[in-house]
């Protein structure tokens, strides 16, 4: 039997790997670019970025102003603005893929 993909599960795991390496909490801010995953978007997609680009899966509030206008949880890719910028591009492929074979 196959292994459902969850987002929390992707979430939860990522910050474990985080504890476990011992990762500082000395990283500012200002480092730190987040990729924001449009709703709809394929999950397979959302865990092929998370592994290959080692970002970190975080959600954020955000304003959406489509339909009723509201603040709406979202994911975000959260890492350094180089590897958040190759992760764009490959998101962009991968999507232009998805959609033109499906």
């Amino acid at each position: 039997m196959h292994k459902t993909l969850n987002l929390e599960e992707l979430i939860a795991s990522k910050q474990l790997e985080k504890l476990k390496s011992g990762e500082s909490k000395d990283i500012e801010i200002e480092e730190l670019y987040d990729l924001i995953i449009p709703p709809g978007t394929v999950v397979s997609i959302i865990y092929d970025i998370v592994e290959e680009f080692g970002l970190e899966p975080v959600t954020r509030k955000i304003f959406v102003g489509v339909a009723n206008s509201e603040e709406r949880e979202l994911l975000a890719l959260r890492g350094p603005l180089e590897k958040v910028q190759a992760a764009e591009k490959f998101f962009y492929e991968e999507m232009k893929d998805w959609i033109e074979n499906p």
